[in-house]
């Protein structure tokens, strides 16, 4: 075996355990499944060119991150940020509005929780850090993150996301600790102001959370909208992007729906379970005229103890082959 290939092998056997949480961080970073694979690549590419002078003064778990930081860095220059409808500044919509499409905008993409986690959840003998974890990839968080600018969002990620101190993110980006810790001062403030005060989220595998989401699918199921009015907060929220419009409280999703929705009765609906960014996700799939029933929406669910608190529902049908639903029923 040559040197070359020892090294190789050295370096797959200690970069392949953080591969996945690696990915969670370009996505934080990014907002885009896409972006955070490519750039995820990218990290391992250049930590591989780099390996034979790793001198080992960090952790490789630390030094990764480093590379995959700056990596995520250079290519959010001159990017737009990734929005959410809610994130645009315009006030809610009248569900009796025509709806207004802006294929244009880099809209925020959710995560498949299988990308992230695998088969098991970091620390699943730790419920905290499984709740940390769930957390840390909240769309609402990561929506949030895309208000900051590329270097305060590095500097929260790694300071509140991966607990690193502020000498560490200091040497991994090349500037100082009091401009680390300047940024994080106006990185948490930014961030505050762009995250809505709201009840806990309710842990997906709850038995409320169960029940609710049960109930939510028959309701889509059977077509009984008004019924679905009952599960929604009362400041709920739900938006579709690439539609700029959003909406608050259940009455008016639910004059949403039955105005807009291309459904007409019970069976046109049927919903099948995912995950995604830590929360409850489903599938819907409409009937279409020869029957089949063909993906139409991707849901990501905020289930408190008050009900559904917001539904972002992404009209990207290429989610349903990153989320592991079937193209038909």
């Amino acid at each position: 075996m040559t040197v070359e290939q020892s090294l190789d092998d050295q370096f797959l056997t200690a970069a392949d355990p953080y591969r996945r949480e690696l990915l969670a961080h370009c996505y934080r970073m990014m907002g885009s499944i896409h972006d955070a694979e490519d750039l995820l690549q990218e990290t391992l590419v250049r930590a591989w060119r780099g390996y034979g002078k790793f001198d080992g003064r960090s952790s490789i778990r630390t030094w990764l991150h480093r590379i995959a930081t700056n990596t995520c860095l250079t290519a959010l220059e001159g990017r737009d940020r990734r929005p959410l409808p809610t994130g645009l500044g315009a006030p809610s919509s009248d569900p009796s509005d025509d709806l207004i499409e802006r294929g244009e905008v880099p809209w925020l993409q959710p995560i498949p929780d299988s990308m992230v986690w695998g088969d098991s959840t970091w620390g699943a003998d730790d419920p905290a850090t499984v709740v940390a974890g769930r957390e840390s990839v909240r769309l609402a968080f990561v929506a949030a993150l895309q208000h900051l600018s590329a270097r305060q969002r590095a500097v929260l990620v790694l300071r509140d996301v991966l607990q690193w101190k502020a000498s560490e993110v200091a040497d991994a980006m090349g500037t100082s600790t009091a401009a680390v810790n300047s940024l994080l001062q106006r990185a948490r403030a930014q961030l505050s102001e762009a995250t809505p005060t709201q009840d806990n989220l309710v842990e997906p595998e709850s038995d409320d959370a169960r029940e609710l989401l049960r109930r939510y699918v028959d309701g889509f199921e059977r077509y009984d909208i008004d019924g679905l009015v009952d599960l929604f907060t009362q400041d709920a929220v739900w938006e579709m992007p690439p539609f700029v419009g959003w909406y608050v409280g259940g009455p008016d999703i639910a004059r949403l729906i039955k105005e807009k929705c291309p459904s007409d009765g019970p069976g046109d609906m049927r919903l099948l379970p995912a995950s995604a960014n830590g929360q409850p996700a489903l599938g819907l799939y409409m009937r279409e005229e020869d029957g089949v029933h063909r993906p139409f929406q991707l849901h990501v669910l905020d289930i408190t103890e008050r009900g559904v608190a917001h539904v972002t529902c992404f009209f990207d049908i290429d989610l349903f082959a990153r989320f592991g639903l079937p193209s038909q029923l």
